[in-house]
């Protein structure tokens, strides 16, 4: 028996490697194009934002204020809770985003004793939200 030969002879190993190889290819294939025919991917890469804001509560007003975290472009935001309906115009106050330092004050019309103020962030395909801030007004 020839055992230096044995351990020298690899003429099965290289179709081996290549059906292995074969298969790999066409599983990642398989799992890219279902993930895009699925549409998986697309709301993967649109996270929310992540942003602090601030409210501070006088007479009938209440100014909100970015304090930290991301920007956001101002046509994503918007305020919900309020009783009078009509929510914080971000995009009319500001054209492009909203940074750190960045506020703008509403008006009730009224008290805001117990009103719950949320700071609403919707996706630009509009299929995805989420409250940025939330708070409740003092009594």
């Amino acid at each position: 028996m020839k055992l230096k030969q044995l351990f020298t002879d690899d003429s099965a190993v290289s179709p081996v490697i290549g059906v292995i190889l074969m298969v790999a290819i066409t599983v990642i294939l398989a799992a890219v194009i279902g993930t895009f025919v699925l549409n998986l991917g697309g709301s993967v890469s649109e996270t929310s934002p992540q942003a602090s804001f601030g409210f501070d509560f006088s007479a009938n007003n209440v100014t909100i204020t970015h304090e930290t975290g991301d920007s956001i472009e101002a046509a994503r935001l918007d305020t919900k809770g309020l009783s009078s309906e009509s929510g914080a115009d971000w995009a009319g106050a500001y054209s492009d985003s909203i940074g750190a330092g960045d506020s703008i004050e509403l008006s009730n019309g009224g008290a805001w004793a117990g009103e719950t103020i949320r700071v609403v962030w919707t996706s630009e395909n509009e299929e995805t939200s989420a409250t940025l801030s939330k708070t409740t007004a003092p009594n």
